[in-house]
């Protein structure tokens, strides 16, 4: 028996593949509260000259100003592991649940979570492994730019 494809990581893969289509690092994020999607972002850094805006980030950004309490019960979802830049907004705003799509490129700061009692699922999806396999063959140096070697 297989089971469904999960409709908000498929969701965070569309940002990732859209970050891609747009000239951008193809990383991808949704935050979700009471089964909704509250906000979507992808990696905007090369888009945007911006020296912050992870898929996390964005997706953070685009929610907008919620309540302590929404972020308390929600879960994001990123197509990868989070760096320590998104791990300590995920801490910050005291986001319980992390869906990750894959760490086998990337292992963030997945151990600063679970410290801080975040519960986390990494899936190894062989769509989010593909899209950074490929990414960081042909652009290793905007790869090594976002991760900051």
């Amino acid at each position: 028996m297989t089971s469904l494809p999960d409709p908000f990581l498929a969701a965070a893969i569309a940002e990732a593949e859209q970050g891609q289509c747009e000239g951008g690092i193809p990383i991808g994020s949704v935050i979700v509260a009471q089964g909704k999607i509250i906000g979507r972002g992808h990696n905007r850094r090369v888009q945007k000259g911006s020296a912050v805006l992870h898929g996390e980030m964005d997706a953070l950004e685009n929610a907008g100003r919620q309540p302590a309490s929404v972020y308390r019960q929600a879960t994001l979802y990123t197509t990868l592991s989070p760096c320590a830049m998104c791990s300590g907004a995920i801490l910050l705003y005291g986001i319980p649940r992390v869906v990750i799509g894959e760490n086998k490129t990337f292992v963030g700061e997945e151990a600063l979570l679970r410290s801080g009692g975040v519960s986390l699922e990494v899936r190894q999806d062989p769509t989010c492994i593909r899209l950074m396999t490929d990414f960081i063959r042909t652009h290793p140096e905007l790869w090594n730019e976002d991760i900051g070697v």
